[in-house]
């Protein structure tokens, strides 16, 4: 007869596994249904580099879940924090403009809106909030 304790922690693993497993299945949906690799060398202008770019995501996913998993921590200098904060920055940012331009989601949002002429303020409020937003979250919540 299995206790309750052995029971609870493997349901809590069941869960997690589940968890992961609908968590990855989404990502991966994500970057193969939208073609969103691609698209993104297409804005980089590296379409040859595609498969290292495929490359560095999942080597990218599987080291920081390793770290996450091991409780591993790094100490870097403030010069190499800043130059590593900046290119990830670079990659979500450059990502994230993959995405918008498979979903053609702000020429859509500009016209539904009626402010397709303010289209650039637009991306400039959104690219600021973000900018601020996470400028209070490290600032407040990661040194407090």
């Amino acid at each position: 007869m299995i206790g309750p304790v052995l029971l609870e922690k493997a349901v809590l693993i069941l869960i997690g596994v589940a968890g992961g497993v609908a968590v990855g299945g989404g990502m991966v949906a994500f970057l193969v249904v939208l073609d969103v690799i691609p698209r993104l060398a297409q804005i980089a202008k590296t379409p040859n580099r595609i498969h290292g770019l495929e490359a560095a995501v999942v080597s990218g996913v599987m080291f920081f879940t390793l770290t996450d998993f091991f409780g591993w921590t790094f100490r870097l200098s403030p010069l190499s924090a800043i130059c590593t904060g900046l290119l990830a920055g670079c990659f979500v940012g450059m990502l994230a403009g993959a995405l918008t331009e498979v979903l053609n989601v702000f020429p859509i949002m500009a016209k539904r809106l009626g402010i397709g002429d303010y289209i650039v303020w637009l991306l400039m409020a959104m690219v600021m909030g973000k900018v601020a937003g996470s400028l209070f979250d490290w600032l407040w919540y990661s040194h407090t």
